[in-house]
């Protein structure tokens, strides 16, 4: 007999599934017409499967236990970001980190830093009771921008039009490489909370000297530069690998296709059996992969990268929607206020980038104008990188232990971490997610203003209408030709704006001859119309 069977795994596959299908259908109208973001629509299918119709469970999926879900995100972002740092790293242009290697220098040092201290100072004036140090820890974990979302917003319809390719590729390769470099800033926190605060009560070894050490030796020697020689010799051998076999036609199209992807695994489980950093030596492996550009020629037309990247996406964004703890945002025992949290997440996203790249603008060759710098200071997003961090992080502090229990200070930035980084997540997925829609719908509604005016001269006031009434006298006494001959040398026209009419194109443009068209007059000579 037929039975109901309404395991986890089938309603987490019907419902994945079907959200995915629905959005597939609707796809191009979103991104393209609306240009809404793909994180954006996931989180908030997230957030009605798991509050609205309790269709998803994250919490019995890991066994009701907090420290496995933690596990289980953990995960989920290194998988997510490990097959991403690589795509990214594949998709710029050959020998990117050594041809712009100043520009991404400026932004992976002072611009780094300058986040990671912007991010630090408005942490600890709006946070009640939080230290400088700890605040540090908590702003590590958000210093990097995001290469989910960043990719979300470099691509499509709006990128092409607005945005140049040179500044597309530095984004990309940004959010590539600092996913990786957010360890020092992070650990650099850590180890001091944990050898130096409350004289590093639980632990055998104390003091600065102790910490600084771990820093140095651990952090940057172990987990970084290990990591970068690594994904440097991984994508060499696999790049010649590749090469050989393909002379020798030993492997097939789909496998050429889909080789950056098995790369990215094998990467991070080897980097997770030794320790070392995974995400960094994804991103530099996907570059050295590309190093001659024969990968990226050959697989320019195939789209299997952006359907395998579209759909851990949506999976992701949907999970984090489910996971995020949205009722402690409002009942935290009073540890942070909404409205602080609200304050600090906008204050993040206006001052954490803009400013350090303003700065720095002048010494970053992509940044040609101030729309430029605007752009690129404004557009840092904060999404899988940073809960990446803050497991990272979470992990590390539940090992402060004294007498087996979890040391009080330890506890206490564990607290706002989970708070904070959640919090401005969420923020930067829903205003970056909107910016360009708003943006958009803003400036066709100034348009559309703009042309009713024109077109009723009455309702934008006398003074518009005698200004145009000059301006039109002044260029039709300016650029007339007189039939005798009188009227001289003609001069070099005017431009046409788009409240002036063009009823003889005589007139107007002197020196063409008479039979040309309007469109042809305009094309000749072009205007902002």
């Amino acid at each position: 007999m037929p039975t109901l069977v309404l395991s986890n795994f089938n309603v987490f596959c019907a419902v994945l599934g079907g959200f995915v299908t629905l959005y597939g259908l609707v796809s191009h109208f979103g991104k393209e017409r609306l240009y809404m973001s793909e994180p954006l629509i996931a989180v908030c299918a997230g957030v009605l499967f798991r509050h609205g119709t309790q269709w998803l469970q994250p919490e019995e999926y890991a066994f009701n236990s907090q420290v496995n879900l933690e596990v289980v995100t953990l995960d989920f972002t290194r998988l997510a970001l490990g097959v991403q740092l690589v795509l990214a790293g594949v998709q710029i242009p050959a020998r990117y980190l050594k041809t712009e290697w100043k520009s991404l220098a400026i932004l992976l040092g002072p611009g780094m830093t300058g986040m990671w201290v912007a991010s630090s100072l408005l942490m600890w004036a709006l946070i009640p009771n939080f230290s400088y140090l700890h605040a540090l820890a908590v702003a590590a974990c958000i210093t990097p921008t995001d290469p989910v979302l960043s990719n979300s917003i470099v691509k499509g319809k709006f990128a092409d039009q607005n945005i140049p390719v040179d500044l597309q590729n530095l984004i990309i390769a940004e959010s590539g490489a600092n996913d990786g470099l957010g360890y020092p800033f992070l650990f650099f926190a850590l180890y001091i909370i944990k050898y130096v605060m409350h004289n590093g009560e639980g632990q055998l070894q104390t003091g600065g000297g102790h910490a600084m050490a771990y820093w140095f030796g651990e952090t940057w020697c172990y987990v970084i530069l290990l990591s970068v020689l690594y994904g440097i010799v991984a994508g060499y051998l696999a790049r010649l690998a590749m090469k050989y076999s393909k002379d020798r036609e030993w492997i097939d199209h789909e496998n050429h296709v889909v080789f950056p992807v098995v790369l990215a695994l094998f990467i991070m489980g080897t980097c997770g059996l030794i320790g070392t950093d995974d995400l960094l030596a994804c991103f530099v492996a996907g570059n050295v992969l590309n190093w001659d550009n024969v990968y990226r020629h050959d697989t320019i037309q195939d789209s299997f990268q952006e359907t395998l990247d579209m759909l851990i996406n949506l999976a992701i964004f949907m999970w984090f929607g489910a996971v995020c703890p949205w009722y402690e945002f409002l009942h935290n025992d009073g540890r942070i206020p909404l409205y602080r949290l609200i304050i600090l997440g906008l204050l993040i996203i206006i001052f954490r980038r803009l400013p350090i790249v303003w700065m720095t603008s002048s010494k970053i060759r992509q940044c040609q104008n101030l729309t430029h710098t605007l752009f690129m200071g404004y557009f840092g997003p904060i999404g899988v990188g940073a809960a990446f961090y803050l497991h990272v992080a979470t992990e590390f502090l539940h090992e402060v232990q004294v007498d087996g229990h979890v040391r009080e200070d330890a506890e206490d930035v564990r607290q706002v971490l989970h708070l904070v980084v959640w919090f401005v997540i969420m923020t930067s997925i829903l205003v970056h997610g909107f910016s360009i829609p708003v943006g958009k719908l803003a400036f066709k509604i100034s348009r559309r203003v703009e042309r009713f005016a024109d077109s009723h001269p009455k309702l934008a006031g006398r003074n518009y209408y005698r200004r145009g009434e000059k301006r039109r006298r002044s260029l039709r006494a300016s650029m007339s030709v007189s039939v005798s001959g009188q009227s001289g040398l003609p001069q070099q026209p005017r431009r046409v704006w788009a409240h002036e009419s063009i009823s003889n194109p005589i007139q107007v443009f002197s020196d063409v001859e008479l039979g040309e068209s309007e469109s042809e007059l305009l094309r000749k000579y072009p205007g902002p119309i």
